[in-house]
Formats: C-alpha cells, sequence, structure tokens
C-alpha cells in the first residue's frame, strides 16, 4: 500500500490560501515557516507536518491531492470541511 507524507497550511477562506501560495511560488516565504505563524490546524506547530498516510485516512479531497502530487510539489488551494489547505508532498513510499 502506497502511503505519502505530507504538511500543510490550514486557513479560513479561499483568498488566504491563494495569497499565501503566491508568496510561497514567489519564493517569499518558507512552507514550514508559513504553516507554525498561520495555520489554524494543531499540526502548524509541526511547521504542519502530518507524518506518512495511506488512502481513507485524510478526507477525500486532501488525500487525491496528495496522492496525486510528486515529492516537493505545493498544491493550488484545496477545500475540505475544515477550511482551505495549501499542501506540501515530502515523502512517498510503496
Amino acid at each position: 500500500m502506497t502511503e505519502v507524507r505530507a504538511s500543510h497550511i490550514l486557513v479560513k477562506t479561499e483568498q488566504e490560501a491563494k495569497d499565501l501560495y503566491d508568496e510561497l511560488m514567489a519564493g517569499k516565504i518558507d512552507f514550514a515557516d508559513a504553516a507554525m505563524e498561520k495555520s489554524l490546524c494543531p499540526s502548524g506547530r509541526a511547521g504542519g507536518d502530518l507524518g506518512y498516510f495511506g488512502r481513507g485516512m485524510m478526507v477525500k479531497p486532501f488525500e487525491d491531492a496528495c496522492f496525486s502530487m510528486e515529492i516537493g510539489d505545493i498544491s493550488q488551494p484545496v477545500e475540505t470541511q475544515f477550511g482551505w489547505h495549501l499542501i506540501q508532498l515530502t515523502g512517498k513510499e510503496d
């Protein structure tokens, strides 16, 4: 079974997620630093790191994004019932 490792930043609004995405893509901020500063999820204290997880362990839109990414990728904003996420894939194991 494939597992992925991801970090994420959780914010309330799509606009906030888009603004953060633009800053990340421009190299203005570091993903882990942004997670510590901005994320509403308790994982923010660990730079957004969620560790390894397999299919069925996360909500579907989040999981679908993670399993479609390559290591190092940062996702466009992803909406779930928790808010808006930016996801960075940090590992993948088969």
